[in-house]
């Protein structure tokens, strides 16, 4: 199986909307709620695409429940309550997000129990990945010590988080990152305009021990950086839609593939980033977060263009 961690899950409720205005009362047209939280989105999307996938982390029994009816749990109950996270969905596809905070863990106990369970399940486990927030009361440093845990295992293992938990992860040697174009600037203090830019300021990581880094750039595609070369791979055409669940789909298709390899240290680069592009897509396209279309996904799979990117000299930068 493929094991997911989300320290910091979340109802997903889609308000459907002709056009949201502000300042006004708006008619709701339709109302949608699911268990999610950037991990649970990966589960449901590695189930659907045919991989066998369980959604651990922190939650509250009631979420544990309720998640259970869409994906396999084993969820350990530490959360006073389960955080809501606010789609308004528009007619014209224009989305806009409402993310409220986690609730803060009052019991550190908790914290040990998902250490413990997380370790039990790394044998029968082909691939790792932690991702989303952190509710208050947890240390930065958790997906990090879960990352070296299973790298130590040979289980091969994303990190996609940000702010100080990504500082974490960077030093995990071994570890696949997936952040954002504002995450990896946040990171390197650097900003990236083009896949060079990607390539020259990631550098450091890799020298760092980090085993890959798959850059998120929205409509602009994405970028895999690896110790054996980079590659850059987009649609001629953005898809529209909702983006909520959009890198989860993409963490969904990289650990797939990752799992497939193994622990080897050589992976199906080019392909695994296409199918990251196509599957991504295709998460835009559905109505909400952790859905796909599986024709769809074929069908901009064949669209996909990959193109390798030359390491530029990246002497000069360095990771703050």
């Amino acid at each position: 199986m493929i094991l997911t961690v989300t320290p910091n899950p979340a109802y997903d409720v889609t308000y459907r909307v002709e056009r949201m205005e502000r300042g006004g009362a708006q008619r709701v047209r339709a109302v949608e709620v699911r268990p999610g939280g950037k991990g649970v989105n990966v589960a449901r999307v590695l189930n659907v695409t045919g991989t066998y996938a369980v959604a651990s982390g922190l939650a509250d029994n009631d979420f544990a429940e309720f998640a259970a009816e869409a994906v396999p749990v084993d969820f350990v109950a530490g959360l006073p309550r389960v955080r809501r996270t606010l789609v308004v969905a528009e007619a014209d596809g224009t989305a806009t997000g409402l993310w409220e905070p986690g609730a803060t863990v009052r019991d550190s106990g908790v914290i040990d129990t998902l250490m413990t369970r997380v370790r039990a399940l790394l044998p029968q486990t082909r691939g790792l990945v932690i991702s989303g927030s952190l509710p208050g009361g947890v240390r930065p440093s958790l997906p990090a010590e879960l990352a070296r845990m299973a790298v130590a295992a040979g289980v091969p293992v994303i990190c996609d988080v940000d702010g100080e938990a990504l500082r974490y992860a960077v030093a995990v040697a071994g570890v696949v990152l997936m952040p954002n174009t504002a995450e990896l600037r946040e990171l390197t203090g650097f900003a990236t305009h083009s896949a060079t830019e990607v390539v020259r300021v990631v550098h450091p990581l890799l020298s760092n021990g980090v085993r890959a880094v798959v850059a998120t750039r929205g409509a602009d595609g994405m970028v895999a950086v690896t110790a054996d070369g980079a590659w850059f791979a987009r649609l001629p055409e953005p898809i529209t839609g909702n983006p909520t669940g959009a890198g989860d789909a993409a963490a969904a298709a990289v650990i797939s593939h990752l799992a497939q390899a193994g622990s080897a240290v050589v992976s199906p680069w080019p392909a695994l980033l296409a199918d990251a592009v196509a599957t991504s897509a295709a998460a835009v396209a559905a109505p909400v977060a952790g859905e796909l279309d599986l024709s769809l996904r074929a069908h901009l799979l064949r669209k996909v263009r990959v193109y390798p990117v030359s390491a530029p000299n990246s002497q000069e930068f360095s990771c703050p």
